[in-house]
């Protein structure tokens, strides 16, 4: 569920900006430091503005105009609304923007769910075809979890442990080809605690040797299960992970 926090400092934010000039600021001349603090003031409150339209899926639209006057009512201690009516005008909208917020991440859930149950056993199905064709290839080999890897260059160095932390290199594809992820091709090498991870990762990082590159050939119990992650990894996917161990971190 979103946090709505950033509500309250607008409070704060109408105290310390000042009230005068119209609209459309950035047609108006910032000569002095207190202009560009203003106009800064004014920046950081339309963002503000602008995630809360954006949290609210467009139903929410502030009204800048009686915004400027309110703090222009308040830096001439002439507020329309007293601190305590204020106060409650802003939890009851806190609220209702919460209340938003858990129906939409209950509707996702729910739709997640149900996504796994139509993709999920047909993925599994697929993943086991896989890899019961797949351990049968020249040099794949098979552990007892139902890891597969494939040695494609044999490292030299120490072995991680468990509790270790580790630098590698890895592409990230799905049965189809599709690769999902890579820090290759970010060109920037990822570090992680083998505890950290998904169980096949450590697992099969414990069987490289630092310097070496492996191909692992993951089943969904292994990866991300039945719920998948997010919109690039489907329920229970096969995973198939290029993986150079560069580093123990320690």
């Amino acid at each position: 569920m979103k946090k709505l926090l950033y509500l309250i400092p607008i409070i704060a934010l109408f105290a310390a900006c000042n009230s005068g000039g119209a609209g459309g600021g950035a047609s108006i001349p910032l000569q002095t430091e207190a202009d560009s603090v203003s106009y800064a003031f004014g920046l950081n409150i339309g963002q503000t503005l602008k995630k809360i339209k954006e949290d609210s899926d467009g139903a929410t639209e502030l009204n800048v105009d009686i915004m400027r006057n309110g703090m222009a009512d308040f830096m001439a201690d002439n507020p329309t609304l007293n601190e305590a009516d204020a106060q409650k005008v802003m939890m009851s909208f806190q609220q209702k923007m919460q209340s938003k917020a858990m129906q939409a991440q209950q509707k996702a859930q729910q739709e997640a769910q149900a996504k796994a149950a139509i993709e999920g056993p047909k993925n599994e199905a697929e993943g086991a075809a896989f890899l019961a064709a797949n351990g049968q290839k020249e040099g794949v080999k098979t552990t007892a979890s139902g890891l597969q890897y494939k040695v494609l260059k044999a490292g030299t160095g120490a072995k991680p442990a468990a509790t270790d932390r580790v630098s590698v290199h890895y592409t990230g594809k799905l049965l189809n080809g599709s690769v999902f992820d890579s820090s290759v091709e970010r060109g920037t090498p990822a570090s992680f605690g083998l505890n950290q991870v998904i169980p096949g990762w450590t697992e099969g990082l414990q069987l490289m040797k630092t310097g070496g590159k492996y191909e692992f050939y993951i089943p969904g119990n292994l990866a991300y299960g039945p719920m998948g992650k997010g919109a690039d990894i489907p329920p229970s996917s096969t995973l198939i992970f290029e993986v150079e161990l560069l580093d123990i971190l320690k």
